[in-house]
């Protein structure tokens, strides 16, 4: 069989995994794992997409380099990834030597061909944080559907894409303030030449779900394809054109070529030929993306690598998105949840199955229920799977029968779906091998029940008899594990040690094992504790805010009719007179919270960075955790008292204090009135 070489999409180095982004690495891990248990050679690579402005704004408000916080990002990435049993053969990053080469590669062949061009670009810039705005830094009413909150980019209600100019009342992510139209030179690729061909490509039978090239075709009508904006503008995190100083690749075109580079550097340490893969007819190549990045996977990269004279991906398979109950992930409702919160409080075995239930080769969303994950996996994977061998395995203390007793063809009938099974998995449909599985597990189960080994164990005259039952549910059993390994690895790894015997390919599952001695029976699977779910969702909820917390966020006032009798002043009297020379000597500034994070070693403290204006960026710990929540924070104009000395904290060190007002267990922060800029002092 030809090898495969499957990718995801490259998780971006500036924010942690969740529930959402599992759905394609599970999928795709899935999908690898059962290439392998068909006899394929598959190899999974990906890497961490770790370059543009979102990287270079978040390092310098934290105040360290880009390189220390991708690497603290991919450390944390390939955590969560491996708590969710995702094996990748190589997992890389953008930001590589080899990367920065296979880019330099292209962007040389595009020239050679005459395909690029420079001229001035028109581009959302921040007056007050004085820089180009990408995409993902501008939000504001989608063009097409009217949706508000959209970024700048794409929008995530119709699907539609747009340049950030396009949207309606556009505001920085950044600042808060309304962009104004900016101009520099930037250097552009046209693709028009590629018309024909990328029709032909796009529209080819098995290339990618019908709906997608269906979708794709809409793109190639009358009006030529537009040119693609390739660069940035400096300052920007990212490689260097080479021969445009101070441009820099745009982040989507080093992104994907990040395949290149981790099949590179797979190649380097396994001993392969990277031409084997990419430049060879002998080898399959396999994307798997989320629907809202098909543009650039599908028009702007192919025509990348047939330019430079790269090998084409022979499938890019799209799925959709994942909802949570019904209705988009949501942080207030606790739905937006952390990969590595899940693993905390769950068993990530959950989640693969119940995805794997879910997944079909259509490139509709995905819902995930959690009353329904729960009772799905307690009905199926524990009642029906799991207790087939859980209460089976002590009625065989001298092994399984030998020979392999008479089941009434229940055995044969499950080795006949090896095939069905297998091309399901080649087909991208998980839902319809849990499906024949679980079918399998409803007749292992009325077999059993039928033949109640347990009662049959109690008459030592008929111990054979309880034997060659309990014999039967475990080779089914064993045989549906067969068949679920690619989406149950770790449960796969446990069964194929109770039997001393692997799991790992479907051709296993066309025989049945027979005298052979199991292992002690070790649990293998707990139901789900539905408080545990409760506490998932608890912990990704923000924290309770008191009733400070509803006041406005541009400037808190008491609530209206609050009383104004004294009694604030009477709980906390005037202190001792100061001069004006006192006064002085603390320095209030006007500042803007840049960014806010919970601290989740302290109860009450929040990590705030403020910026005075410029580059001027301060780190301050506020004790305001109870009535403030982080997103709220951000781009809010606030008073702090900017030449406090520096405290070391455990946390970190605050380098200034951020003022308001309060009576005992309340917090109002002050703010300055419209029309006050970061900077200002407080006079």
């Amino acid at each position: 069989m030809r090898p495969v070489l499957v990718t995801s999409a490259l998780p971006y180095a500036n924010g942690h995994i969740h529930i959402g982004h599992l759905v394609e690495y599970i999928q795709t891990d899935i999908w690898a794992r059962a290439q392998r248990a068909m006899g394929r050679r598959a190899i999974y690579v990906c890497a961490d997409d770790t370059h543009g402005s979102a990287i270079m704004l978040r390092a310098r408000a934290e105040k360290r380099s880009e390189i220390d916080l991708i690497a603290e990002m991919s450390a944390a990435h390939q955590r969560d990834f491996a708590a969710f049993q995702i094996a990748f053969d190589h997992y890389g990053s953008t930001h590589s030597a080899e990367n920065r080469a296979f880019a330099g590669e292209i962007w040389a062949a595009f020239r050679a061909g005459g395909h690029v061009a420079k001229r001035p670009v028109q581009q959302l810039f921040d007056p007050v944080e004085k820089i180009f705005l990408a995409d993902r830094f501008v939000r504001g009413t989608c063009p097409k559907c009217r949706a508000p909150g959209q970024y700048g980019d794409n929008c995530d209600q119709c699907g539609a894409t747009y340049a950030a100019t396009e949207l309606i009342d556009p505001t920085s992510v950044l600042s808060g303030a309304t962009p104004v139209l900016g101009e520099a030179d930037h250097y552009l690729v046209s693709i028009e030449h590629e018309r024909p061909w990328l029709t032909a490509w796009t529209q080819a039978e098995g290339r990618m779900p019908r709906a997608t090239a269906k979708y794709l075709a809409g793109f190639f009508l009358p009006e030529p394809l537009h040119d693609w904006d390739v660069s940035r503008t400096a300052p920007y995190f990212g490689f260097e054109i080479p021969d445009a100083p101070g441009h820099y690749f745009y982040v989507w075109f080093d992104a994907p070529i990040g395949y290149l580079a981790a099949t590179q550097q797979w190649c380097d340490k396994a001993g392969e030929k990277f031409d084997d893969y990419w430049r060879s007819a002998e080898a399959d190549i396999v994307h798997v993306i989320g629907k809202d990045i098909v543009k650039f996977h599908t028009l702007f990269w192919p025509v990348m690598l047939k330019t430079a004279g790269f090998s084409l991906p022979r499938r890019v398979q799209v799925h959709g998105f994942l909802t949570v109950n019904g209705a988009k992930m949501s942080k207030s409702k606790g739905t937006f949840v952390l990969a590595s919160t899940f693993a905390r409080h769950l068993d990530p075995t959950y989640l693969r199955y119940y995805y794997a239930t879910k997944l079909g080769p259509s490139v509709d969303d995905l819902d995930l229920d959690v009353d329904e994950l729960e009772k799905r996996v307690n009905a199926e994977l524990v009642n029906k799977i799991v207790n087939l061998a859980s209460r089976s395995a002590r009625f065989v203390p001298a092994g399984l029968a030998l020979p392999y007793p008479n089941d009434g063809g229940l055995f044969a009938a499950g080795a006949a779906l090896a095939d069905e099974v297998a091309a399901a998995y080649d087909g991208w449909d998980f839902a319809k091998v849990t499906r024949l599985v679980t079918g399998l597990a409803d007749r292992a189960n009325e077999a059993v029940d039928r033949a109640a080994p347990w009662a049959l164990a109690k008459d030592p005259a008929r111990a054979a008899e309880a034997e060659a039952a309990a014999s039967i549910a475990l080779n089914l059993f064993r045989q549906i594990v067969v068949y679920l390994a690619p989406v149950l690895p770790r449960l796969a790894g446990d069964v194929a040690a109770l039997f001393g015997a692997p799991v790992d390919r479907f051709e296993l599952a066309r025989t049945p094992l027979a005298g052979t001695k199991l292992a002690p029976y070790q649990h293998l699977l707990k139901r789900v504790d539905p408080a545990k779910v409760t506490a998932m969702i608890d912990e990704s909820k923000p924290a309770e805010p008191l009733a400070a917390a509803a006041a406005p966020a541009a400037a808190p006032a008491p609530p209206a009719g609050a009383p104004d009798d004294g009694a604030a002043l009477a709980a906390e009297p005037l202190g001792a007179t100061c001069t004006i020379d006192d006064f002085t000597k603390v320095d209030l500034r006007v500042a803007r919270i840049v960014a806010a994070e919970s601290v989740p070693e302290a109860k009450k403290l929040l990590k705030l960075t403020v910026s005075l204006g410029g580059e001027a960026r301060r780190t301050v710990f506020a004790g305001i955790k109870a009535h403030y929540r982080p997103e709220e924070l951000v781009g809010r104009l606030v008073i702090v008292c900017a030449n406090l000395a520096p405290r070391q904290m455990k946390l970190g060190l605050s380098e200034g204090m951020v003022l308001a007002a309060g009576a005992s267990g309340e917090a109002f922060l002050l703010s300055p009135d419209s029309g006050a800029r970061p900077g200002m002092r407080v006079h």
